[in-house]
């Protein structure tokens, strides 16, 4: 037959081979092949189609044997050519198949490729890939194919390495947590260091790992494996140090915030490196000569960075540095000191935001002016709040909103909730704050996500409970979303321009505050916060198994241990070494090594024998918790930075408070509290009246007994305890807010 007539009928026969196999008539496409090959026997490429036909129906044995049978008449020299031919028949079938989305059968024919060469590791991540898309993937599957080993190998050279990047971000998305994908991803990071969309990958991942999951100490070691190959890499430090602090791992993370410091050029860095240092020692009960030193060099950097030419910054280095101003009023109560460096930069830092995004943030703003002219001509209009927190959740923030979204009026106000780094696995967040929203968005930890959700909908007034606990959240309120832009709750206001008004009461704050923030005050009529009460569980604490006599008076101190500060601590022990017969209880999160030695140091320097001393355990549950305070005869709150949430728990289980009250927001928050109960036995104004009041309790049992049946009496009557007046409260200012801002 002559050859071109030959060739013409092997074009014909593919041309129509391949228009069956593109409309999935494989058995058609597969007769065309065996024509071929009866026509045609030595060419075996016809085997290859023929087979991956039959393949295609499903018929993996057939299939099989049609390659063998081809490939035992090869001569030996050839094999390996004929099989590499057969490999890339099969390849570009699995990424059409790739392509049509049809994840199952280019896993299959992946599998296959796999028993023609298992060390193809393109291949092999090719099929982990089908794997995940099909929600089929093992962690041991990484083992089984031998993908660790053969990327420990180094002997690749020709690794795509965007797949590889891919399966990490499967793997880091769907199973970061089991052995074999740490395994993976200490495997593959030594390719993929110099990608620059690694830290894309990585870092949202470990992020969500250590702060959504909870898991700082694994979210730590995956960073570690990064910094292993780029050990001056910036980022992954202040990262890493973040979460070996959350890990208690406290040695580590000052370990990592010195080395910070020491490779930081530029002072944003810099003072944030500072920043940690002084949250670890506060943390943990520390040094608190370093950290005086550490306060005065904060506060030096800060004064430089206002001073100098800051605009411009990238978005990560303006945040970086106004949350460095929450450790400050831990260790001292000047809030006009404080704030004057505190909201110049917030000046710069909103500034810096809005240049970065300059684009949305000019398209909010001229959906503003227009929101407004709609707002004048509809002055009666259903209001459209927003609330914005990664806190609306099993927080402390997260336990006390959750009144004011029990009661919000729904014909009135249509409620929208912003749950920043959200995390499906908390019952709260889902229970309360998304059933309880006419909208809620579960977002990530990316400010310009969050705003275009905020501006996409439209509000009449965003309120921000994070404050500067959380820079994404300074970022999104220095957007200027919304036309009405409002702090509540999560902590002091943060200083930003784009802030309109700080929710406060008579009390919280002192009658001349407004002197120093830029912010309006705006006080409500009784209390800034209130609640309907709270869950109590079963006590799991006995004196006699804490070694305590019945007879004994015993006071107790439960705060985290960066609100423990030496001054207070030994006003206390001053009260305890003036009242016989007591005993401290002392519970929080902190070091425990660390905590019993600052404790121990300051009762020995005032005389207090060490065996009246009692380290408790944090408990299993807020309710436990709340339970367990029934141990205590007085609770004795820290300075100057005083409880908040605990304040409201000891009020609600009927417990006499001893509280020093002072000028900034966090040395008020007991006092304000103590006044919406009408207790004012235990309020101090002074040192000497926080020692006055704390021996006195101690001394009366009269007394204690009085004031606890004054905080039982409260629950029918006090404001604090009336979440539903409270929420009226708050809806009104929100209208008055809207009046004035449209009149």
């Amino acid at each position: 037959m002559n050859i071109e007539i030959i060739e013409d009928r092997v074009i014909n026969w593919q041309r129509q081979a391949h228009q069956y196999l593109i409309i999935k008539e494989y058995e058609q496409a597969a007769n065309l092949y065996e024509q071929a090959i009866e026509s045609e026997p030595n060419m075996i490429s016809h085997y290859w189609y023929l087979g991956l036909m039959l393949l295609l129906q499903g018929k993996e044995v057939e299939a099989q044997i049609t390659w063998m049978l081809a490939l035992e008449d090869v001569e030996a020299e050839n094999i390996q050519s004929h099989t590499q031919e057969l490999i890339q028949v099969l390849q570009i079938e699995a990424e059409r198949q790739e392509n049509l989305e049809d994840f199952s059968v280019a896993w299959v024919i992946s599998q296959h490729i796999k028993e023609l060469n298992c060390h193809d590791i393109n291949n092999l991540l090719k099929i982990v890939y089908f794997s995940f898309k099909l929600n089929n993937h093992k962690a041991t599957e990484f083992d089984e194919l031998g993908i660790i080993d053969l990327l420990n190998s180094q002997k690749f050279i020709d690794i795509n390495l965007q797949l590889l990047l891919q399966v990490l971000q499967q793997v880091l998305d769907i199973q970061p947590l089991d052995k074999f994908s740490i395994d993976y991803i200490q495997s593959c990071l030594p390719y993929l260091i110099n990608t620059p969309e690694l830290l894309n990958v990585l870092l949202p991942a470990v992020m969500r790992i250590g702060y959504t999951f909870k898991l700082p100490a694994t979210a730590a070691y995956i960073l570690e494996i990064y910094l292993n190959i780029q050990p001056k890499n910036l980022e992954i430090l202040r990262h890493l140090t973040n979460l070996y602090y959350n890990a208690k791992k406290y040695s580590q993370s000052i370990e990592n915030a010195q080395l910070y410091f020491s490779l930081s050029t530029g002072i944003p860095d810099k003072i944030f490196a500072v920043h940690l240092v002084i949250s670890i020692l506060i943390s943990t009960g520390g040094d608190w000569e370093t950290i005086t030193l550490k306060t005065q060099e904060l506060e030096s950097l800060q004064q430089k960075f206002i001073t100098e030419d800051s605009l411009l910054l990238d978005e990560v280095k303006t945040l970086l540095v106004l949350t460095p101003s929450f450790a400050t009023p831990h260790l001292k109560d000047s809030p006009h000191d404080f704030r004057k460096i505190h909201n110049q930069l917030a000046q710069i830092c909103q500034s810096n935001i809005q240049a970065i995004y300059d684009e949305p943030f000019k398209r909010y703003s001229q959906s503003i002016t227009h929101h407004r002219q709609q707002g004048i001509c509809n002055k009666n209009k259903k209001l459209k709040i927003g609330y914005v927190s990664y806190a609306l959740r099993r927080h402390s923030v997260g336990w006390l909103a959750r009144w004011l979204f029990q009661h919000h009026n729904h014909e009135q106000f249509e409620i929208y909730t912003y749950l920043v780094n959200y995390n499906p696995l908390d019952q709260l967040a889902q229970e309360w704050y998304v059933n309880k929203s006419d909208q809620a968005h579960k977002l990530g930890i990316t400010a310009l996500e969050i705003s275009e959700k905020i501006y996409a909908d439209q509000l009449d007034i965003l309120i921000d409970l994070d404050s500067i606990t959380l820079d994404i959240s300074c970022a999104v309120m220095s957007l200027k979303t919304a036309p009405i832009q409002v702090t509540w709750l999560g902590w002091d206001a943060s200083g930003i321009p784009a802030i309109d008004y700080f929710i406060a009461d008579p009390y919280v704050l002192p009658d001349n505050a407004q002197d120093y923030y830029t912010e309006k005050i705006w006080r409500l009529p009784h209390t800034y916060i209130a609640v309907d009460g709270f869950e109590v569980g079963i006590p799991t604490l006995r004196r006699d198994e804490l070694d305590i006599p019945t007879d004994a008076v015993v006071y107790l101190s439960a705060q985290r241990g960066y609100k423990r500060h030496p001054e207070t601590t030994r006003w206390q022990m001053k009260i305890i070494k003036e009242v016989p017969n007591s005993y401290f209880l002392i519970k929080g999160d902190a070091e425990e090594e660390a905590i019993k030695e600052f404790f121990y140091k300051i009762a020995e320097e005032e005389g207090v024998n060490a065996s009246r001393l009692r380290f408790l355990p944090q408990d299993p549950s807020e309710a436990v918790h709340r339970a367990n305070l029934a141990i205590a005869d007085i609770v004795l709150d820290t300075y100057p930075y005083n409880g908040a949430t605990t304040t409201l728990e000891t009020l609600w289980m009927g417990i006499p408070l001893v509280t020093r009250v002072g000028e900034q927001f966090a040395a008020r928050n007991s006092y304000t509290m103590m006044m919406n109960v009408g207790v004012t036995e235990g309020i101090a104004w002074t040192d000497e009246e926080y020692i006055e009041w704390g021996v006195h309790l101690g001394k009366d049992a009269a007394l204690r007994q009085q004031v606890a049946g004054k905080l039982r009496q409260s629950r029918q009557t006090a404001p604090l305890w009336n979440g539903k007046q409270f929420t009226r409260e708050m809806e009104k200012a929100y209208q008055q807010m809207w009046q004035k801002y449209i009149s």
